[in-house]
């Protein structure tokens, strides 16, 4: 566990080595308060509460996470210091949990800085808190199994440009899978077992249940084994690249 702690520590430092860190998170809580107050209107809908944030994050997400996970192997790789990071004593599995740890972390401090928003819906009406902070519960469940995909995006190349589309495809998948558009779309063509399953990995189905306050168990288990399927398909993937 320690291990896994200082590649997290070292991670985060490198995020903020650059200004890219400063950028990412003014442009996140730039992009919130737009949606929030202009797309959402928050002002004019007379009830005080976060809804409209909340809609709009998965969405948020589906870009930005993406920009912040596609840095995560693809610098490694093209810079060739994955090569020493695989020579010290950490295992891949340290390596690729620590990282993503890191990239979690930042997401969580990103969440941090939109709490003015929940002050002022406070100081506007009486909101269910409880409920808000479900949300953000439910928002950074969400970010880590998109840092998790992300990372294993990032894993596959050495372009950062090429790891970003690809995590974008597949966080797209996810957040779609349970609409009915993409049900009904097919439906005609394969068994009711496959859509009971493409409607099962569907993350807003499960962002939105999380949401409401209520903790149920196949959310939990939703969110723990996208995790840990994804991190484990990364460390497949980096075994790999070091084999070549």
């Amino acid at each position: 566990m320690s291990t896994v702690l200082a590649i997290a520590k070292r991670e985060l430092k490198s995020y903020f080595a650059t200004p890219i860190a400063a950028v990412f998170l003014v442009v996140f809580v730039v992009l919130c308060g737009v949606f929030t107050f202009q797309v959402g209107r928050l002002f004019d809908r007379g009830v005080a509460d976060l809804a409209p944030f909340f809609n709009y994050l998965p969405w948020l997400f589906l870009i930005l996470i993406p920009a912040v996970a596609m840095r995560l192997w693809a610098e490694e790789r093209k810079s060739g210091t994955i090569e020493l990071l695989m020579t010290l004593p950490v295992s891949p599995g340290e390596a690729v949990t620590g990282k993503w740890l890191a990239g979690t972390l930042f997401v969580a401090l990103a969440l941090v800085l939109t709490f003015p928003m929940w002050i002022t819906v406070n100081i506007l009406g009486d909101p269910d808190n409880g409920v808000i902070l479900a949300n953000y519960i439910a928002a950074l469940a969400l970010a880590s199994v998109f840092l998790a995909l992300g990372g294993c995006a990032s894993a596959f190349t050495r372009n950062q440009v090429v790891a970003l589309v690809l995590s974008v495809v597949g966080c797209f998948i996810l957040l779609t899978a349970g609409m009915p558009l993409v049900l009904d779309a097919i439906s005609g063509y394969v068994p009711t077992a496959i859509i009971d399953a493409v409607r099962s990995i569907s993350a807003l189905s499960h962002f939105t249940s999380i949401a409401r306050g209520v903790l149920l168990v196949p959310d939990l288990v939703w969110v723990v084994s996208m995790v840990v399927f994804w991190l484990f398909a990364t460390v497949a993937v980096i075994s790999l690249k070091k084999a070549d």
